[in-house]
């Protein structure tokens, strides 16, 4: 018993008992025997002699030889009785016999005569026995006698059971809590290493065991290999052939859901006897006598398995024990399967960021080799259109190759911004940066084109100022496209509204156009690079499929994010937001909650 009042208490009552039966039925010994943790009988209360007493108490027999005596004993009730003539027990094993006088009379007690009380759980299990021997009388016991013993057998009978199931409880509730344990430390970890560091100390002080190992198979991190974790801080060298047998017992016992005791004295029915000598002489290089081994698994996969070892004087393993392990073998399994899902995706992870780096440079490459050839290009066809001489047909020639050239050095530089906003080592240069300011310098550069396309853009400007923690050059990028993107999508005679305020502690810019709108379709593809329409009205608009792409880009390595509401033919709103600057400037509040001037930018200036 794990408390050690109550074990002595325990004692105590089976030693009271045991002498009620020495002082009151008439035996000169009565001794008291519990099942141990060794599957052996242990002596634990003796009344008789002091030398009895001296050879009894502690003496340990096979459980395996009491049940033989048992059946070929004669049953008088709840005791059994063995005639000294069917005696199989072999005399040395005994720990004590009586020195009387061998008689005659056939009723007299012989010196190996036996009787005894076993006494069973509710599973039929063994627990312990109470013996009884050398009657005061030298008769073989009455039936008077029989019935006194019967009353005493019966109280010690309830002793030991009700003391059995307070330890199996005990025990019980001790392996849970070492399994809460080593899930709630597990689940915390990401890693293989980290899992095993958390659940090594609750698995093997929970178990009282020497020591841990734990292998998983098919490592998902490292496909084709499997991991070996020790808790003696270094790797177990496991024979190959031993690797494969472990492997391999693991399956069937998750197939079976069942889990095994290793040592001299146990070998499991799936191991051959060569097989368990080889178990068992790996198991005395590591200075262990015996092992429970245990698998590991998630739903109908194996995921490894698990070894928790002991010493000869640990004990041995208890089947609440063994129980448990099979639990922590479901729990720890699936706590596996996830860490190693998470360090899957930590792989693929960066395999990606590997590749998108990659793809930036080979943009950045390919783009800056282009733009010198464009530059060439362009000024050599600007030296052709000034020449006199040449015809009509070859100056519409030279004009068609320029605005082809225009659009390839605009492509040129979509894709280094796009490789640099894309970049994760290129971080912007942050600083305050009044919105307002940048909206009103894009609008000065859009006045002819929203005159020659008879456009009208009203900005709502703040009375208070909207400053954004950002670069300027990428927000006045995001506000150029987004402006660009509303009067290329804007039918003639339209509007066009702008906005900038701070909104749950962001600053908050929003375009909105009555144009053409956005199918749902594709706006789910809007922010992907290249990405361009099937409606054949935005198709008529040129463009490289990168302008949006390069705004989310932006956006997102400020911190912030994007959003679109469109309804097809009726118009489009982008409401970008930015991390904005806190202290004490001021802010301008979301539209209508708030004074602001209004800039109208007409399709004509008035003059």
């Amino acid at each position: 018993m794990s408390d050690p009042w109550s074990a002595a208490l325990f004692r105590e009552t089976l030693q009271l008992i045991a002498e009620g039966v020495t002082e009151l039925v008439g035996f000169e010994v009565a001794a008291v025997s519990v099942v141990g943790d060794d599957g052996r009988l242990e002596v634990i209360a003796v009344a008789g002699s002091e030398d009895c007493r001296d050879q009894l108490l502690g003496h340990r027999t096979p459980i395996a030889d009491i049940q033989a005596e048992i059946s070929n004993s004669e049953a008088w009730g709840a005791l059994r009785f063995v005639p000294h003539e069917r005696m199989g027990i072999d005399t040395e094993n005994l720990g004590w016999i009586p020195d009387i006088e061998v008689s005659d009379d056939p009723d007299a007690w012989h010196p190996l005569d036996l009787l005894l009380a076993p006494f069973y759980g509710e599973d039929g299990q063994l627990r312990g026995i109470m013996s009884m021997d050398v009657p005061t009388d030298g008769k073989r016991p009455r039936p008077e006698t029989r019935r006194q013993l019967q009353k005493y057998v019966e109280q010690a009978g309830r002793a030991v059971i009700a003391a059995h199931d307070r330890a199996r409880l005990a025990e019980q509730v001790r392996l849970a809590e070492t399994a809460r344990e080593v899930i709630r430390r597990a689940s915390a970890e990401n890693t293989l290493e980290g899992v095993f560091d958390y659940v090594q100390k609750a698995l093997v002080e929970g178990f009282n065991a020497r020591g841990l190992w734990i292998r998983t198979f098919h490592d998902i991190a490292t496909p084709g290999s499997d991991r070996l974790f020790s808790s003696q801080g270094d790797q177990v060298s496991l024979p190959p052939a031993l690797a494969a047998l472990g492997k391999e017992a693991a399956e069937k016992l998750w197939a079976l859901q069942e889990v095994v005791v290793v040592s001299p004295e146990h070998r499991p029915d799936l191991l051959t006897v060569e097989e368990h000598a080889d178990v068992v002489g790996f198991l005395k290089g590591l200075g262990v006598d015996s092992m429970v081994f245990a698998p590991l698994g998630a739903g109908q996969r194996c995921l490894g398995n698990f070894g928790l070892t002991r010493t000869a004087g640990q004990g041995d393993w208890t089947e609440t024990e063994k129980r448990a392990a099979l639990d922590i073998g479901h729990d720890l399994g699936r706590t596996l399967l996830t860490t190693q899902n998470l360090e899957r995706e930590r792989r693929l992870n960066e395999e990606l960021r590997t590749l998108d780096s990659y793809k930036s440079q080979l943009i950045a490459t390919v783009s800056h080799e282009l733009r010198n050839p464009l530059t060439a290009v362009a000024g050599y066809l600007e030296i052709l259109a000034d020449d006199d001489g040449l015809s009509e047909r070859a100056l519409r020639s030279i004009a068609s190759m320029t605005r082809g050239v225009g659009r390839m050095s605009s492509l040129v530089d979509d894709l280094l911004t796009l490789s640099r906003v894309a970049d994760p080592s290129i971080q912007p240069r942050t600083e305050p940066v009044d919105l307002r300011s940048v909206v009103e310098d894009v609008l000065d550069l859009a006045g002819p084109t929203c005159a020659q396309k008879d456009l009208t853009i009203h900005f709502a400007e703040p009375t208070l100022p909207v400053q954004a923690l950002a670069e300027r050059d990428d927000v006045d990028r995001v506000v150029a496209n987004l402006v660009s993107n509303a009067m290329k999508y804007s039918p003639s005679g339209t509007e066009i509204d702008l906005d900038v305020f701070i909104e749950d502690g962001e600053a908050v810019l929003r375009v909105a156009d009555h144009g053409i709108g956005i199918s749902e379709a594709d706006q789910r593809d809007l922010f992907r690079e290249f990405y361009r329409t099937a409606n054949p009205e935005a198709l008529r608009e040129q463009g490289t499929g990168l302008g949006l792409a390069i705004v989310q880009r932006i956006v997102e390595r400020h911190h912030g994010h994007i959003e679109v509401q469109s309804t097809l033919g009726k118009g489009t709103t982008f409401t970008v937001r930015l991390p904005r600057v806190r202290g004490g400037e001021g802010a301008a509040a979301s539209p209508g909650t708030a004074p602001a001037e209004e800039t109208i930018l007409p399709s004509q200036r008035d003059s």
